[in-house]
């Protein structure tokens, strides 16, 4: 299964992310979680670290979302697994991806948190009509291409 996820910013510069779809079909809650709140979670929670503690900040209660959570903050480099361990987790030093962040919003791409349609299907499986398109290898490259000039701008 693919999942694919948004990374967004209120109007102080908070990050956000939700979960906005699985090609899997599992459903999970598509709502806005910041990224300081999942963090401060994380850190108070008993390690090593799991994805469940981060439940209790969802209002959807999808028990799929705090695991597809935790596979965004992986990919973006805010979590890492533990050496050795099939579900243990820590929390990355992440520079990197606030700067990458701080350079987008400086750059005035929109990044607004926006809220959830009412009638929004959280699962491709539910939704036969949405397309989750892939990037392919080239069009990859090209956005890695956009963040590192934009990174170099500053």
């Amino acid at each position: 299964a693919t999942l694919a996820y948004q990374i967004g910013c209120n109007a102080e510069h908070d990050i956000y992310f939700r979960v906005t779809t699985n090609t899997g079909g599992g459903l999970f809650s598509p709502e806005w979680v910041a990224l300081n709140s999942m963090l401060a979670t994380l850190e108070a929670a008993r390690k090593p670290l799991s994805s469940f503690p981060l439940l209790d900040l969802l209002k959807g209660r999808s028990i799929n979302t705090p695991a597809f959570l935790m596979a965004a903050m992986k990919s973006e480099g805010i979590v890492l697994s533990l050496e050795g361990k099939v579900r243990g987790y820590e929390i990355a030093e992440n520079e990197q991806f606030m700067a990458e962040m701080k350079a987008l919003i400086n750059a005035g791409v929109n990044l607004t948190v926006k809220d959830i349609p009412g009638d929004y299907k959280t699962s491709v499986a539910l939704n036969k009509k949405k397309v989750v398109k892939e990037l392919s290898p080239k069009e990859v490259k090209r956005e890695q291409r956009v963040i590192k000039s934009l990174l170099n701008k500053q």
